[in-house]
Formats: C-alpha cells, structure tokens, sequence
C-alpha cells in the first residue's frame, strides 16, 4: 500500500521565496538580449549602449577575416563535428589548429576543447585525485574551484597571492601528488600572478602548476603569446612542470579553449579527461575561424599598444575621480580594472546610473567577488576609443559627485 504524498509540502514550493530572498539581497541576475553594432557598441534589449563588459579584448570577434574564416570551414565541413574526438569529432581542421596552438604558445603540444568550463572541470580530476592535494589561490576562477571538488583530493586554499603561506601549505602536505591551480590574471580583479615565483615553489616542492591564462591570451606576453610567455617559461624555457589552459573565447574572438605542455602530460588528459573523452568535439568551421584569429593576435601589437593606451587613460583619468568617495581601484595593469563600490544595492545603482546614460557596465556581487567587495568590473578593449573611455570617466565623475554630495548629507545628519 502507497501513501499520496499529493497535500504535503514539497521542496518545490519554497523556489518563490527563495528567487524573493535573491531579489533582497541584490543577487538576482537576469539575462539581456545583445546585437553587436560598430566598434564597442551594443544593441542591448533595443537599446544602443557603450559596451565596457566584453572579454573580446582585442575586438577580434567580428573581425571580417575570422567571420570569412568560419565561413569557409563550414563550407568544406559542414556545421556539427557529430562525434566526439575520440570516435569521429577530430577532424582534419581541429588537429591543425592544436598544431598551431602549441606552435603559438611556444610548448611542445596542445589539446583543444569546446569551452573553458569544461576544460577546467575536466582536466584537474585528471590529474590528481583521492589522497593527492590542490592547492588554490582563494580568488580562483569557479571552473577551477569545481575541477578541484569534483577530483577528491584535498584541497588547500591559500590567501590570493601570499605564495609565503603557499609555501606552507607544500612543506606541510604529505600527499605524494601536489597540484598548484592558479588563475594567472584574475577575472574579477584584473592582477597578474607571480608566475616565476609559483613555478619555483613547484619545483622545490614536487609539485605540477596549472595555470587559467583566460584574460592573458592574446594580451599579454610578446606576440600576444600569453603570460606563461610573458613569465619566460615557454620555448626553450618550458618547464614539465607546468600546464597552461586558455579560453578562445576572449581575446582570440571565437569560443572554444585549449591546455598545452609537455608531450606526456598532454597525452595524459587526451586519455582520462572526461569532459573530453564523453563530448561532442567542437565544429571544425570553429577552428577554422581560430586559426585566422591566431594570425591575428601575432601580427597584433598595434591593437595591444591601443588597449593599454585606453588602460593608461583609465587609470589616470580615474584618480582625481576616487578622491572624496568609498571606491576603490584595483591594482590592474591589464583589460580588466575592478571600482570596487561595496555594497550589492549600491553597485547596482552605479550600474543604472551608468545605463541611463548609454553605458553598460556591469555590476559584480557575490558570490562571485568576496562580501562587501561588489563592484562594476570594466573590461577594456581595443575595439574602444580614447573618446568612448572619455565618456565613461565623464559619467563616473558624475556619478562619483552625487555620491559625494550624499556622503557630505549624511556626516552632518
């Protein structure tokens, strides 16, 4: 005999109040449908806005060449790969693209996947697992945090950037295999790890370093070969002690993301990466596309002299503005500068005070920054002109008035 359990309470029925609990906190998020239009401006929900939230750091994404590119691939492949890569997926076009990734980033071999998360949720459970230990910056990145609980090794956070209690953590750690992750230039906060200084610790201690290089690629280091390259750690100075991973979905302009290092290791997550083995391999019209982009990032030193003129604009235009106000900038040389503003509710304010005006900046809150440190988060890019970075300084100054104003109110309430 069954008992209907029709009239009790589920647990479905408290997802109302807890969307409600979202909205009182300021953490609801909600989507917005986009249409790129000239330069970096957006059709947002019919709206015409200066777009400062894109990760396409170098303007690339629609770059006519990586469009005609993407053109082309499907012409000769078609649109779907209709296999994973170890059953039919990898094709002709994909294998010459990790050809020319490992060649670009100046280490012996390349893997490629069809999406960051994937390749991080993937690769870390690869490598160690049960009795090993991780070792992670505390602002890594989510997918690295989730590749580190989905592997069951023990995870050790460290301190964002104190290599000092790192250092502890290693000496400390009895487990046979160390596995280091580190973002290399942080998402949120735009700084860049001390790659030299991690990967010394690696080798005095025995330990494998796992570099997310998602906003170096393409940016930073000569030719735009990343900060493993910037760090002097590739071509004749590549260490077996490194891997470096990299979305192809920021800087290079496409999708998609790859993990290079030595022959052995690579081959290592060829065979045991899950999100790998058990998925669809990405279209090859995606690789095509991704290989023009690589030219493109070589050849692109004028585009990176632009961005970090529009970075150096930024900054200098920024300080007089902070002066009188709670926020505070973070120390950022690279596209993503972080105004910290606090609270949930008065990061949004800025946001819609910003949006009013043509601008679109997003408002960062936890949990993906710490409590009490949501923020608007620019992302800078070459497709920006030092017009378009005027016109954002100018609406923060405005902004950074009223606030001043409403400050001076409420110490002499």
């Amino acid at each position: 005999m069954t008992t209907s359990t029709a009239s009790a309470p589920s647990w479905l029925d408290e997802l109302p109040a807890r969307i409600a609990a979202l909205d009182a906190a300021h953490l609801r998020r909600r989507r917005r449908a986009v249409r790129p239009l000239q330069g970096a401006h957006l059709d947002v929900d019919g709206q015409t806005m200066l777009a400062f939230c894109s990760n396409d750091y170098l303007g690339l994404a629609a770059h006519p060449a990586i469009a005609e590119a993407a053109c082309a691939g499907a012409r000769e492949f078609g649109v779907g790969s209709g296999g994973s890569p170890l059953v039919s997926g990898h094709s002709t076009a994909n294998a010459a693209l990790e050809a020319d990734l490992a060649r670009f980033v100046q280490l012996p071999r390349a893997l490629y996947f069809y999406a960051g998360y994937a390749t991080n949720i993937g690769i870390v459970p690869a490598l160690v697992g049960a009795g090993d230990a991780i070792f992670s910056d505390a602002l890594n990145h989510a997918c690295l945090i989730d590749g580190a609980r989905l592997s069951r090794a023990a995870i050790h956070r460290y301190a964002h950037a104190n290599l000092a209690e790192l250092e502890s953590q290693l000496a400390a750690s009895p487990a046979r295999a160390k596995l280091v992750i580190t973002d290399a230039v942080f998402s949120m906060d735009g700084d860049v790890a001390d790659i030299a200084a991690l990967h010394a610790l690696c080798e005095r201690y025995d330990a494998l370093l796992l570099l997310d290089d998602a906003h170096g690629f393409g940016v930073l280091g000569p030719q735009g070969r990343g900060s493993l390259a910037e760090a002097g750690l590739t071509g004749a100075h590549a260490s077996p002690r490194v891997l470096y991973m990299a979305t192809l979905g920021k800087a290079a302009g496409a999708a998609g993301a790859f993990v290079a290092g030595s022959d052995v290791l690579v081959e290592w997550l060829l065979q045991k990466t899950r999100s790998y083995i058990f998925a669809t391999a990405a279209p090859a019209l995606l690789a095509r596309s991704l290989q023009a982009s690589l030219g493109l990032i070589e050849r692109g030193d004028a585009l990176r002299a632009h961005l970090q003129a529009r970075i150096a604009q930024l900054r200098g235009g920024l300080a007089p503005v902070l002066r009188g106000t709670r926020w505070q900038l973070g120390d950022s040389r690279t596209a993503v500068q972080a105004l910290v503003i606090g609270a949930n509710g008065e990061a949004l304010a800025a946001m819609e005070f910003l949006r009013a005006r043509g601008l679109w900046v997003p408002a960062i809150r936890p949990p993906t920054v710490p409590e009490g440190t949501a923020r608007l988060r620019i992302a800078l890019s070459a497709a920006h002109t030092e017009a378009d970075v005027a016109r954002l300084l100018d609406a923060l100054a405005e902004l950074a008035h009223s606030q001043t104003g409403a400050l001076a109110q409420e110490a002499t309430a």
